[in-house]
């Protein structure tokens, strides 16, 4: 889905300068055809979350297909606490050691795959979360896609941008590209909620990190913009 300025700063709520700084000085992804500049959607998304900049549901949602169940890919993931490990390769070795893995894919390839994307990017998104997924999607079937939310046993440094160390992972398993961009925005969103962050920094039991995040997407779900 191809998107114009106008459309583009209604969606982030932004001026049109501001719009302009962005592509000039954060490096926007933008087409210029014809004296005007263009925007893609998919690109858009990814550069959001990457840059953590707060936008609607509206566009997080937009030519996204039906809605995500989040707290039912939480469900089949699972909640696993004391994490252990001294770097994040460690940890994410240790992870998927426990968490369910669909019988389309081993434990080694799932690995593989998300040691891949970290060495090219570290994935924590700041306040102690991180965000492992691997680089190209591995589940063939969308019933088979999960996230699993790892506590650790203690932090690990993962290179986040406000230099604060990991102590929690959503680990995501997606079908595609665009269902992953989905589920990355809809934790994103979450990982903004600072009692849900206090839930997890406090390693609360596994049932109240879960209804906290079921409610949270109940209200996300029924105030859509």
């Amino acid at each position: 889905m191809q998107l114009k300025v106008k459309d583009l700063k209604d969606l982030l709520d932004i001026n049109e300068k501001t719009l302009y700084e962005w592509i000039r000085e954060k490096n926007l992804p933008a087409y210029k055809i014809n004296h005007q500049y263009h925007f893609n959607v998919t690109e858009i998304k990814e550069w959001v979350l990457k840059n953590n900049i707060p936008v609607s549901s509206r566009f997080l949602d937009m030519d996204s297909g039906p809605p995500l169940e989040l707290p039912l890919l939480i469900k089949k993931g699972g909640i696993f606490f004391d994490i252990d490990g001294e770097t994040p390769v460690e940890v994410i070795k240790n992870a998927v050691n426990i968490m369910p893995i669909p019988p389309e894919v081993s434990k080694d390839m799932v690995t593989l795959s998300l040691l891949e994307r970290e060495e090219m990017m570290p994935t924590a998104i700041g306040k102690g979360i991180a965000i492992p997924h691997p680089r190209n999607p591995i589940i063939a079937d969308i019933g088979n896609e999960s996230v699993t939310l790892c506590l650790l046993k203690k932090p690990v440094d993962f290179k986040a941008a406000d230099n604060e160390p990991v102590t929690a992972m959503f680990i995501i398993l997606s079908a595609n590209s665009k269902r992953h961009l989905r589920i990355l925005a809809r934790i994103s969103n979450l990982c903004r909620q600072k009692d849900l962050i206090e839930h997890i920094r406090s390693k609360d039991p596994a049932d109240v990190i879960f209804a906290d995040i079921e409610a949270k997407e109940h209200f996300f779900n029924n105030t859509k913009q």
